[in-house]
């Protein structure tokens, strides 16, 4: 049954209050640890299916055509949300690819808690010497009987402190190259042998973390995919990744019919665009934003409802810019007030650093754009072919 506006909003108001002046989203749960509220929100929408519309409705969606998930999401924006942080991986990494390749009992098992925001995932891909290169990934998983024994360390690992599972990617063949000798498996973070360390950034916060596996064991009805199908499953993962970072303009009103964005109201309204050179400044800002959501549109459409391409890439870029062109100009807009770590926009700027590393490096995104959508010649690589166990390495 087709839904329209109306409809959505008839439901929504019920569940949800109008958002309160003044308040703002976090970005990517900078500053917060707060999981409550999420897992109230989810809470409140999951039986109508409307945080993922397009999902089943028996995992926690209502079977949305993408054009009603559109809509739905448009009208989710004229509502107060919740910081969804610590919930993202779960519903835009995880919940995807178990639609796509997950076994009916591993849907079944997984994606309701995942819609109602009972169990949290992690990302458990990145390695002390497997960065930008995950295929290069030697966390092991031998094979014992109907389990499999994990051993290894993972870095980066957002969400892993608190973190129901964990979508971690291993070496199940060293005999084989680099990228076909992946299995993707699915790890409950208490189990015996897990440790979790966290890792404070600059800005504060202690999302990362440090993952270290001895013994681990995990059942094979855990595994994620066939075997030695974990690369093209990772894969999948970061394109989803990048048009979720590349999706969002990371607050001051996303909708370009909302009119200015909230930011360069507030930086005129404190009659700092006064100076010719500061407003030629934000204008540029503004532009970037601009840009950001016009592409973002575009990786939207090129979608139509399929899996993300590599016009996640270029949005994820975009976005990027934006966000690091307006926390950097606030802070020099604010003057000498701005070296005050409670001046407005601390936190933002502090953030921005790590915009161009998380979800895949900018250098990574610039790749993907240009071999993929530009149709430049691929990046060399000498390591093709040669079996993981031959492969020099870091000792």
């Amino acid at each position: 049954m087709v839904i329209g506006v109306e409809q959505i909003h008839e439901a929504l108001v019920a569940l949800l209050e109008r958002p309160v002046a003044g308040s703002h989203s976090t970005v990517l749960g900078a500053g917060s640890d707060d999981l409550e509220s999420g897992r109230r929100y989810l809470e409140a929408l999951v039986d109508g299916g409307w945080m993922v519309p397009e999902w089943p409705s028996e995992h926690g969606g209502r079977d949305a055509s993408p054009a009603e998930a559109v809509l739905i999401a448009e009208a989710l924006g004229s509502y107060q949300t919740a910081d969804l942080y610590p919930y993202g991986v779960g519903l835009n990494l995880v919940g995807p690819v178990l639609l796509e390749r997950g076994t009916k009992s591993q849907q079944q098992r997984w994606l309701r808690p995942i819609a109602d925001g009972s169990e949290i995932w992690c990302q458990m891909f990145s390695e002390p010497d497997a960065g930008s290169d995950l295929a290069n990934a030697g966390m092991r998983a031998e094979r014992d009987g109907d389990e499999w024994v994990l051993n290894g360390s993972k870095v980066w690992t957002s969400r892993g402190s608190y973190a129901t599972w964990g979508m971690c990617v291993a070496r199940t063949d060293t005999s084989s190259p680099k990228h076909l000798g992946l299995t993707m498996f699915a790890v409950d973070m208490a189990s015996p042998g897990i440790e979790v360390r966290p890792l404070e950034q600059m800005n504060g916060d202690q999302h990362f973390t440090e993952v270290f596996a001895t013994n681990v064991r995990v059942t094979d009805e855990n595994r994620l995919g066939d075997l030695g199908d974990g690369w093209g499953i990772t894969v999948e993962t970061l394109a989803h990744e990048r048009a979720t970072i590349g999706g969002r303009a990371f607050g001051g009103d996303d909708s370009s019919e909302a009119g200015l964005p909230s930011w360069l109201e507030a930086w005129s309204g404190g009659g700092h665009l006064v100076n010719p050179v500061a407003r030629q400044a934000a204008m540029r800002a503004y532009v970037l934003h601009r840009v950001n959501q016009l592409t973002t549109e575009r990786a939207v459409q090129a979608a139509k409802g399929d899996s993300p391409g590599p016009e996640g890439s270029g949005a994820k870029l975009r976005s990027v810019a934006a966000f690091k062109a307006r926390a950097y100009l606030g802070k020099n807009l604010a003057g000498a007030a701005g070296m005050l770590v409670d001046s407005p926009g601390h936190l933002g700027f502090m953030t921005a650093p790590s915009m161009s590393i998380r979800g895949g490096t900018d250098e990574v995104q610039r790749n993907i754009v240009g071999e993929r959508v530009l149709d430049l010649p691929r990046e060399p690589s000498v390591d093709r072919g040669i079996p993981y166990s031959d492969l020099r390495r870091s000792r």
